[in-house]
C-alpha cells in the first residue's frame, strides 16, 4: 500500500491507512512476539495509528492476539474508529491506581501516555503523568515486556555541526517539562533494574503527518505568510508510520536495564530550508524572524536505523504531501509544536 511515489493524500482514511502500512519487519516482529499488546495511552496522536499498524501486521503474520488500548478517549468516536480497526478498548484514567489494576495484564505493553503541551502553568500534573505514573505502570505490568516512548527533549541544544544527541551523552532537559521527561526514563530504569522488567526507551524527536508536527507548522505558517521564527534553526523528524513500525519492532530489543534508542529521521533539516521549499511547493513568499543560534535540540537515530533499516519515507516526501494537504484545506489538529521554544516552555 505503502508509494513513495504518490502525488497526494487525499484524505484522513487513506492518510491513516498509510501511517498503520506494516513494513515486513513489523509483520515478522509480530510473528515472533508472543502474547497480547496493551497500549496505554492510545488516545494520543500516534497511538490509534499504532495500534491498527499492531492489528494488521499481527493478522499478516498469522498470528492471533488481542491488541488493547486504554485511554481517557476524551475525543468523540474515537473508541469507535479504534474498535472498527479490530483495536479493543478501555476508558481509563491511568492516575488512578484502582483502574490501573483493572486493566487486563497483558505480555506486552506500549506505554505512551505523557503530558507536553500545557505544561508550563500546569506542572504538578506534569510531574504526576510523566515521572509519577511510570512507576506505577511498571509496578502493575512487573511481568511484560514495556516499551516506552520518551522525547529527545531529554538531551540539551548541541551545535549542529556536531550531527547530533547520541544515546551515550549526557542528559541535560532544559524546562520542567523535559526535566519531568528525565525523571520518566529514571523511574522506568530503577523499576526495570529491581523488578528485572525488559524495557526500551524510545526518545521519539519529532514524528510528523499531514495534520500536525513541525513540516504541518511550517506550512500552515508559509501558507498564511507568516514569519517564521529561526531561534531554533534546525530540527529532526521522522514519519509517523516510520516511528510506528519501528517501534514495535523495539519488542525484539527489550532488556534490562532498559535500551534506549533515538528515533528520528537521519537527516538534520534546516528550518529556513524547509521554509524555501514550502514557500516554493505553495507559491508564497517567506518571512524570517530571528537567526540561527549554530545549537538545536537534534539527536542521532544512527543505532536505532542499524536495528530497523532507514525509514520508508523520506522527509522530502512528506514535505511534498504536507504542502499538497494544506494547499486543500486538509484538517489540522490545531495542536502547533512549538518547535521554535529554546527555553524549554511548552
Amino acid at each position: 500500500m505503502l508509494s513513495e511515489n504518490r502525488e497526494s493524500i487525499r484524505n484522513i482514511s487513506e492518510l491513516d491507512g498509510l501511517l498503520s502500512d506494516p513494513s515486513a519487519g513489523v509483520v515478522e516482529a509480530m510473528r515472533r512476539l508472543e502474547g497480547d499488546i496493551l497500549l496505554l495511552g492510545v488516545g494520543g496522536k500516534m497511538g490509534p495509528t499504532l495500534g491498527w499498524m499492531a492489528k494488521r501486521a499481527s493478522q499478516m503474520a498469522g498470528t492471533k492476539r488481542r491488541i488493547i488500548g486504554a485511554s481517557r478517549f476524551s475525543k468523540d468516536g474515537l473508541e469507535d474508529v479504534l474498535q472498527a480497526h479490530g483495536i479493543e478498548t478501555i476508558p481509563c484514567d491511568l492516575l488512578d491506581a484502582d483502574s490501573l489494576d483493572r486493566l487486563p495484564d497483558a505480555p506486552n505493553v506500549i506505554y505512551m501516555a505523557g503530558m507536553k503541551f500545557g505544561a508550563t502553568g500546569n506542572e504538578a500534573l506534569t510531574w504526576a503523568m510523566n515521572a509519577h505514573l511510570p512507576g506505577l505502570v511498571a509496578r502493575r505490568f512487573r511481568k511484560s515486556r514495556i516499551v516506552a516512548f520518551s522525547t529527545g527533549n531529554v538531551y540539551p541544544l548541541v551545535p549542529v555541526t556536531r550531527g547530533g544527541s547520541t544515546e551515550e551523552d549526557p542528559l541535560q532537559p532544559i524546562g520542567e517539562y523535559a526535566m519531568s521527561c528525565l525523571g520518566r526514563e529514571r523511574i522506568l530504569e530503577h523499576f526495570s533494574r529491581t523488578l528485572e522488567i525488559p524495557m526500551a526507551i524510545l526518545r521519539l524527536s519529532y514524528a510528523v503527518e499531514m495534520r500536525y508536527g513541525v513540516l504541518a507548522d511550517i506550512a500552515t505558517q508559509v501558507l498564511n505568510e507568516q514569519p517564521i521564527d529561526l531561534k531554533m534553526g534546525s530540527f529532526v523528524a521522522i514519519w509517523q508510520g516510520d516511528a510506528n513500525a519501528m517501534a514495535l519492532q523495539a519488542f525484539d530489543h527489550v532488556s534490562t536495564p532498559p535500551t534506549v534508542l533515538n528515533l528520528t529521521g537521519p537527516e538534520i533539516l534546516s528550518v529556513r530550508q524547509v521554509t524555501e521549499e514550502f514557500g516554493r511547493l505553495l507559491g508564497r513568499e517567506v518571512r524570517f524572524t530571528g537567526e540561527e543560534c549554530g545549537k538545536a535540540l537534534i539527536s542521532s537515530a544512527r543505532k536505532a536505523h542499524g536495528l530497523f533499516g532507514y525509514p520508508r519515507v523520506p522527509i522530502s516526501q512528506v514535505i511534498s504531501w504536507t504542502a499538497d494537504w494544506v494547499s486543500r484545506g486538509g484538517e489540522t489538529l490545531g495542536k502547533p509544536t512549538h518547535f521554535e521554544t529554546t527555553d524549554g516552555r511548552f
